[in-house]
């Protein structure tokens, strides 16, 4: 959450001071000296809290808690009153004010009782997120596709990245889709309502790394080819995580980041920063069972923006993207669906196959992809596939697969 304090006062003495405390605490205040100013930024999408004067010219603190509780009644606000104003406060706490404080406050007990606020509008922000996340459905099973046991392993290393808040690093060849992994572990992340940017690191100078960082503020920032950063923006980077915490870095690279380091061209506080949360994507090669699933995904993506039928896919086409070695791995087979999707011929020649090796690599695609479905269920996938209990394992050892690699 971005820890923000929305501090109205009229007094301008009063509100820069403890504006100050606010801010050396690690806290992000709004300053305001009205209910004019500051009723703009009362949103649902307020993440902290809200702290005001009861005595101010034109509309009052009372009528700022009015205007809280009709926008976001879960949005804490914390009253400052005179001695006077005591009885008013302690009656605006039933109408949903969360607390008030007797003017003059020390900065200690305005601290104290904030973080408490900021406590409980964190809980309210974070099962707002989970509700709508659940609406949203799980962006690891809708855009990591695949019934492998790699696949799964996959998701499930996003999820706990995710949940992990961290820095992390993602390897995977050329090709292999360490920006939509990002993406993922985004989406999945108590930050995804926030901005999710991209930048390229090769060349990234100082000012746009900072800009970066700007325009992903509280979200989360991506570097590709994170071994390419410019020294200079390496040291700057390392300056921005400690400054700028409110922003997730997850980076990615296929190039050899530790030899990198030991080369002196990569920092090694930054490698060993990046290197505590690291997710490899595997290749297609070491996931051959997946390339019928991703390839009808990329299919029916390409058809949805294209605004065009989804054809229907046949077997010895799927025989032969199986018996491929996809150097260039998803991006490849996503080349290549688009091509199929409108019409127009491969971009490689297709392996020579006979019958055998056709029927072969559609026969282990069905199996994994029943197992897949029914995770790891060995009687259900073979009554799906209409197959005797016998005869499915025979076809499972014939093309090394194992119906526990599918389970959760």
């Amino acid at each position: 959450m971005m820890r923000r304090v929305l501090f109205v006062d009229d007094d301008r003495a009063v509100r820069e001071a403890l504006g100050q405390t606010l801010e050396l605490a690690g806290l992000r205040p709004t300053l305001a000296g009205s209910y004019i100013e500051a009723k703009d930024h009362i949103s649902t999408e307020f993440e902290g809290v809200v702290v005001t004067d009861i005595r101010m010219p034109g509309k009052d603190g009372f009528a700022l808690l009015d205007l809280v509780q009709k926008a976001d009644p879960e949005l804490p606000v914390v009253l400052l009153t005179g001695e006077a104003d005591v009885p008013m406060a302690v009656r605006a706490m039933a109408g949903g004010a969360f607390d008030f404080l007797e003017k003059p406050c020390s900065g200690k007990d305005l601290l104290a009782v904030v973080e408490k606020a900021l406590e409980t509008r964190a809980r309210v922000m974070e099962a707002r997120f989970s509700r709508a996340a659940g609406k949203r459905g799980d962006a690891a099973a809708r855009m990591l596709v695949g019934a492998s046991p790699v696949a799964e392993a996959l998701r499930e290393a996003a999820r706990r990245a995710a949940r992990s808040g961290a820095e992390v690093l993602i390897t995977g060849a050329p090709g292999a889709g360490n920006s939509k992994l990002a993406e993922v572990i985004h989406l999945l992340s108590t930050n995804a309502r926030r901005p999710f940017v991209k930048l390229a690191a090769a060349g990234l100078d100082v000012d746009a790394l900072e800009a970066g960082f700007v325009q992903a503020e509280g979200g989360t920032l991506y570097l590709d080819e994170v071994a390419d950063l410019p020294q200079p923006a390496q040291f700057a980077l390392i300056e921005l995580l400690e400054t700028r915490p409110a922003t997730r870095l997850i980076a990615g690279t296929y190039r050899d980041l530790p030899g990198e380091a030991r080369a002196g061209r990569f920092h090694p506080d930054l490698y060993w920063r990046l290197e505590a949360l690291k997710l490899r994507i595997p290749s297609l090669s070491e996931r051959p069972e997946d390339i019928p699933a991703l390839f009808r995904h990329y299919v029916a993506t390409a058809c949805e923006q294209a605004n065009l039928r989804v054809p229907e896919i046949p077997p010895e086409l799927t025989a032969q993207l199986m018996a491929r070695d996809w150097p260039g791995n998803a991006r490849a087979l996503m080349s290549e669906a688009m091509r199929f999707a409108m019409g127009l011929e491969a971009g490689e020649p297709p392996a020579e196959l006979g019958l055998a090796e056709r029927m072969a690599a559609v026969e282990r695609s069905l199996l994994a992809e029943a197992l897949g479905r029914a995770k790891g269920n060995a009687t259900e996938a073979a009554a799906a596939l209409r197959l005797p209990r016998k005869t499915f394992y025979d076809k499972l050892a014939r093309h090394g697969l194992r119906a526990e690699d599918f389970r959760d």
